[in-house]
């Protein structure tokens, strides 16, 4: 089952004909990161609508592929090379939501 430890949105547009290990050679390269440490990579292409999620387990290696029909998966515009999210923010992502605009307002709400 996939159960990443970290999430990470590549924020650099790719072409996702790329395969397995091309996506992994440009984690490495790209980011630094050692992909064997179970954290799962996001890539998307360059109009949006499209992701590769990319995550190796102890048993071998995930791509999974998401389309959305209409709209465009929300991205970070600038910043690092790699962002990292949770699970709920991975959650909204997927679902086509403004995963940033939600995790602004949660963190700007008082305590209690």
């Amino acid at each position: 089952m996939l159960s990443p430890s970290q999430w990470w949105l590549v924020r650099e547009p790719v072409d996702l004909r790329a395969g397995i290990d091309r996506l992994l050679a440009l984690t490495v390269s790209m980011l630094g990161h050692d992909v064997r440490q179970g954290g799962a990579y996001v890539f998307r292409n360059r109009a949006g609508s499209r992701i590769k999620v990319l995550c190796l387990d102890g048993l071998g290696v995930w791509l999974c592929v998401r389309r959305l029909h209409e709209g465009s998966f929300h991205w970070p515009s600038d910043g690092d090379a790699a962002w990292a999210l949770s699970i709920e923010q991975f959650q909204w992502l997927c679902a086509g939501v403004n995963w940033q605009r939600l995790s602004t307002r949660l963190s700007a709400l008082p305590e209690l």
